[in-house]
């Protein structure tokens, strides 16, 4: 049975003008039971992930900082969020959901986490919405319990993952591909492994073909025992911040391209979901749904 984390705190109220689109966090796995694609059975509720583990990926007094709410105003204003005690929890939490989504995902292929793709954390600050960064301290458990030895992050969403690039910079177990918009934020790249830079106005089939010429390669190249998949739908003609014309349709055929290519090399996959920005939530939450139905009707 496929396992997706999922636990209330995702949905807590944050603090009073923050501008993240949480409520698809309730709505997604609410809308995958209405259409019965899913039970109760398939969500698991993760705890936080030990600061040992957070240590392993972010610099020690970074982390203090968080626990003791001691972020400046100006490190509070880099992440978008006012510091608070629920929002550290809800941070340790989902970095936990996607470690585990990691066991899952090593027995039935997939496992997917409701949250995360906070990619643009840094290991000694937090940007972007993203504190810490849930794939980066994953793909180091990993190596650290010697669970995989290669690691390929395919990074989907219309931002640079700015935060794992600069992570892995200097690893070569982990591979960090990254197809993003060239002229969207983050406005100072970080250099992945591989980046792809689009063009503003990219639409459908231009991303596809971009795509399907960089992944396969990088399969046969990087020769990954676990690959971690971000997949953001922040790349919708309908985005407000994400510049590029991908339909709803072309956004759900890459989803299945990538579970495809996965499943076929044995190469099992953790995903989290990543941006969305469309005016209408209902546009974010089935452009999600379809990715969680992609991995359900592939596995």
């Amino acid at each position: 049975m496929i396992k997706i984390a999922f636990d209330p705190c995702y949905i807590q109220p944050l603090p009073e003008g923050h501008r993240f689109p949480m409520r698809k966090y309730e709505l997604i796995p609410g809308q995958l039971l209405h259409e019965g694609y899913i039970t109760e059975a398939n969500l698991f509720a993760p705890v936080e992930c030990p600061a040992e583990v957070v240590l392993w990926t972010h610099e020690a007094a970074y982390l203090e900082k968080l626990v003791q709410q001691t972020l400046t105003a100006s490190e509070q204003r880099k992440i978008g969020f006012p510091q608070s005690p629920s929002l550290t929890h809800r941070e340790l939490v989902i970095a936990q959901g996607t470690i585990d989504c990691c066991y899952h995902a090593l027995e039935q292929g997939v496992a997917l986490n409701v949250a995360g793709g906070t990619h643009h954390a840094f290991a000694n600050r937090g940007e972007g919405f993203c504190l810490l960064n849930d794939m980066a301290i994953a793909a180091n458990y990993l190596l650290h319990k010697k669970m995989a030895s290669r690691i390929l992050i395919i990074d989907l969403d219309v931002h640079q993952g700015n935060g794992t690039a600069s992570i892995f910079n200097h690893d070569e177990r982990v591979f960090t591909f990254s197809m993003h918009g060239a002229h969207n934020y983050p406005f100072h790249k970080e250099q992945s492994s591989l980046d792809v830079p689009l063009t503003d106005g990219t639409d459908t089939n231009a991303y596809l073909a971009l795509l399907h010429q960089h992944l396969p390669r990088l399969l046969q190249q990087v020769q990954p025992d676990f690959a971690f998949f971000l997949s953001g739908v922040d790349i919708l003609d309908t985005d407000k911040f994400g510049k590029l014309k991908v339909t709803p349709e072309g956004c759900r055929e890459r989803d299945y391209y990538v579970f495809q290519l996965l499943k076929q090399h044995s190469i099992p996959v953790a995903v989290a979901m990543g941006g969305g920005y469309s005016p209408d939530v209902r546009t974010i939450v089935t452009a999600h749904c379809h990715t969680f139905k992609a991995a359900l009707d592939m596995y």
